[in-house]
């Protein structure tokens, strides 16, 4: 991992990108930390030429994105065309849809779907990938909705591993990035503490994931972008951002 290779994802300063103006702020502040790029997701209604200008003009890249699932369903060809604009290969969804996620069957039409929308994406040179959360690792008949999308999934169907998720899962995440490699090239990396007896979001390093042995399994999975993302924080966010960031470029 290099430190040309830590992103930060938007969404953990989702409240301070409500505008274009926040947005360019916001941006400034994360190139100060050190970051060189950013995941587009939980932004306000910026135009997409807007958000080209204005990381362009900071000088961070679009590594990769979270687009909804109606976008990703019923305007395909818009989305394509942003992502060929800003030069983002990775396009992603942030969560699987409430209607795919209580059965077997749910799990197996959401990926026999995404294939289509997968191998369309790769068509045009860039690649779908699949963020989880933890209600993927429910078992239906003894296999978890995790192991269905992975075993449905056409070689085009790209995985975003949530390490976080993963955990809180109750499965082990090395296990998994093995499991994906060569299928994962952006992963989402944030820590888990435990505060008053409950899991929380923290920041990466200040909690209890096996950090050198998972980021030496993304180094073997040939992981492009780590991502750096805290759903909530306990402090100001964009200071989280930087205890994590600190905490991985000393990794490097």
């Amino acid at each position: 991992m290099k430190k040309t290779q830590i992103a930060a994802q938007l969404y953990t300063v989702r409240d301070f990108c409500k505008t274009a103006e926040e947005l360019e702020a916001s941006l400034n502040k994360i190139k100060q930390l050190g970051y060189s790029a950013v995941q587009v997701s939980g932004i306000g209604p910026i135009a997409p030429e807007l958000v080209k200008e204005i990381t362009e003009r900071i000088g961070l890249t679009i590594c990769a994105t979270h687009i909804s699932y109606d976008r990703l369903v019923n305007d395909l060809e818009a989305v394509i065309q942003e992502h060929l604009s800003w030069n983002c290969k990775y396009v992603g969804i942030g969560s699987l849809p409430d209607s795919y996620r209580t059965s077997k069957a749910g799990y197996i039409a959401f990926a026999e779907e995404f294939n289509i929308i997968s191998d369309k994406l790769a068509s045009a040179g860039l690649q779908f990938i699949y963020h989880n959360h933890h209600f993927e690792f429910t078992k239906f008949e003894g296999i978890t909705g995790m192991d269905l999308l992975f075993q449905t999934a056409s070689p085009s169907f790209g995985f975003e591993l949530d390490l976080y998720w993963v955990q809180a899962g109750g499965a082990n995440p090395v296990d998994w990035i093995n499991k994906v490699s060569g299928r994962m090239q952006v992963v989402h990396l944030k820590d888990m503490a435990i505060v008053e007896n409950n899991p929380v979001f923290a920041e990466i390093g200040e909690g209890n994931l096996n950090w050198p042995a998972i980021l030496q399994a993304c180094r073997d999975s040939e992981v492009e972008w780590y991502v750096v993302e805290q759903d909530t924080c306990l402090r100001d966010p964009f200071e989280s951002l930087a205890i994590s960031f600190n905490y991985l470029q000393n990794l490097v």
